[in-house]
């Protein structure tokens, strides 16, 4: 094959992440804007099985995470199916699961309210951990405290079981947080792209150590395949900013936009059979009241790769 067409590589393409190329960042600005769904409903598919998606079910997945990072879909399947996660991942390129500790076996979350007393040695266990609550979990993406070698990059939420009211979610495209922040002050770019912009401090428990401090960026860009990366939270305890002017004025413009009522918010309350596909991006969780005798129940997959999408577009 002559040097010529060999594909460009995410360095070599024009790069609307790239802070000095401005042509870029407003071709693709625009093309975003312009491909955004008009609403919240525009984001479903429905699906026959997840767990073996049709050609044309599968098309329409990509489309919506495409453009929107996130696709939301909804089937019949509503059967407590550990493998669904895995094999509709499976499908859309998502393979490296992300082994947490507080996983299962398999490497999928269970997501519930924790009732069970913690393993020796290991603290509060699930219980401490908001997830694992029917507390309101506050904006974030997930996996803000790995570091950059074990990113989130993926992610599926699948409802077997929903609360009796409450927790619903809250959904923001971590690329238009990005746009909203540039267009505002490109300063502000620049200040959450600082490698040592947010630290999360080390977590202990009866053992010592469990994690180490770990600091980084909000925004990075993947070296390999030139895709907008985000890491975020927004608890005020158990995380360090960087105590400087330009990394306060950002965080508070994110934090307006995350407070206000922009349309590029959408809000879902998943049914059972219902769940998010899709990247890494911003999502909250409402509080909720669960029915003792059918507990809010879902499954939570968490990859350290990307849904596969089509070649990215040239932005020069």
């Amino acid at each position: 094959m002559a040097a010529c067409c060999l594909p460009l590589t995410a360095a070599q393409r024009a790069s609307p992440f790239d802070m000095g190329d401005d042509r870029a960042y407003q071709h693709w600005r625009v093309w975003k804007l312009t491909n955004q769904p008009a609403s919240t409903d525009d984001l479903v598919v429905n699906l026959g099985d997840p767990r073996a998606l049709t050609a044309a079910e599968h098309d329409a997945l990509l489309a919506r995470i495409t453009v929107a990072s996130v696709a939301i879909y909804r089937s019949p399947v509503v059967a407590e199916d550990r493998q669904l996660p895995q094999l509709l991942g499976a499908q859309l390129g998502l393979r490296e699961l992300d082994a947490n500790w507080l996983a299962d076996e398999d490497g999928v979350s269970s997501i519930a309210v924790w009732r069970g007393a913690p393993p020796a040695g290991e603290g509060a266990g699930r219980g401490g951990f908001i997830p694992y609550t029917n507390r309101p979990i506050r904006w974030h993406t997930d996996g803000y405290y790995h570091p950059g070698e074990r990113r989130i990059r993926g992610m599926i939420l699948h409802c077997v079981r929903p609360a009796r009211s409450g927790g619903d979610n809250a959904l923001l495209d971590h690329e238009l947080a990005y746009i909203a922040l540039r267009d505002a002050a490109p300063a502000h770019v620049l200040a959450l792209m600082q490698p040592d912009a947010m630290t999360i401090p080390a977590r202990a428990d009866g053992a010592g150590i469990a994690r180490p401090a770990q600091s980084g960026p909000v925004f990075s860009v993947d070296a390999a395949d030139g895709s907008l990366h985000m890491r975020y939270t927004a608890r005020t305890r158990s995380i360090e900013w960087k105590p400087d002017a330009p990394t306060r004025a950002a965080v508070n413009c994110l934090e307006a936009l995350l407070a206000g009522d922009s349309p590029w918010l959408r809000r879902v309350r998943l049914q059972p059979g219902m769940g998010l596909v899709g990247h890494n991006l911003l999502h909250d969780r409402s509080g909720f009241d669960d029915d003792p005798d059918r507990p809010r129940l879902l499954y939570r997959a968490r990859y350290l790769d990307r849904v596969a999408l089509p070649g990215a577009p040239r932005w020069s």
